[in-house]
This record gives C-alpha cells, sequence and structure tokens, in this order.
C-alpha cells in the first residue's frame, strides 16, 4: 500500500468514527459501551465524544495538509510530528483496548492497530521517497 492509498483509508474510517461518535451523542448507541463502561452520565458522555470529534476532526484535517488535499498551513514537518504523535497514541490505545472489559473495545483494537499501521505506512514511505530525492 502507498502512502495516498493509506491516507484515503483514514479519511473514510475517520469519517465512520465520527459518525459512530455522533450516533452516541444522539443515542442511537448507548454511551455505557464506550469508554470501558467508565462514563456515569450525560454529561460525562457529552464531554468525552465531544474531545473525540475534535480530536479526529484534527487528524482529518492533519491528513488532508499530508494528502496535499487542503493547503499547507501547517509546515509539512510539524504534520509529520503530529502524525508520529498519533501513531504512538494509536499503539498505546491498542493495548488498552486489547484490556478492555467490553467487546466493542476490544474490537476497537483491531481499528486502533489498524490506524498504527497506516501512520506509519505514512510516515516511512514519505520517508524513502525523500531518501530518494536526497541521493539523486
Amino acid at each position: 500500500m502507498n502512502s495516498k492509498s493509506a491516507i484515503k483509508t483514514m479519511l473514510y474510517l475517520l469519517v465512520v468514527i465520527i459518525l459512530f461518535h455522533l450516533c452516541i451523542m444522539i443515542k442511537i448507541v448507548p454511551y455505557e459501551i464506550t469508554w470501558g463502561g467508565r462514563l456515569k452520565n450525560d454529561s460525562e458522555m457529552y464531554v468525552f465524544e465531544t474531545i473525540s470529534i475534535i480530536i479526529n476532526l484534527f487528524l482529518f484535517s492533519i491528513l488532508l495538509i499530508k494528502g496535499k488535499y487542503l493547503g499547507g498551513f501547517i509546515p509539512i514537518k510539524v504534520v509529520n510530528v503530529i502524525l508520529w504523535g498519533f501513531f504512538v497514541v494509536f499503539g498505546l490505545n491498542t493495548i488498552g483496548n486489547i484490556l478492555a472489559k467490553t467487546n466493542i473495545e476490544k474490537f476497537f483494537a483491531l481499528l486502533t492497530l489498524f490506524f498504527s499501521i497506516l501512520i506509519w505506512i505514512i510516515l516511512r514511505k514519505d520517508k524513502k521517497h525523500n531518501t530518494v530525492k536526497d541521493t539523486n
């Protein structure tokens, strides 16, 4: 898989994840099956889900910049550092989801692992591409 395909795949998956979080907020999906079952009331759910949506939208915009779908108002080096940060977060989140109590969160371990792999592909391919450029 090349970097462009990895970016497109992540963008599509992020849309699905944002829709999932919106379904939690409008109570189509019960919040009790998310966040390790730790949310105690609607107020906590709205805060956590809003933060999740904002973070996912932020990652979405970073991927749009990396894929050159959106003008680069953030330098590409900063974009890469942010993506490395997400790589670490998704890796740690994978471990947390594996240890979760609910099956839906254990399922999300597959998704966060897949995101880690996709980000690795995006950053690794970019690094290889830059190495080839530097030698010419």
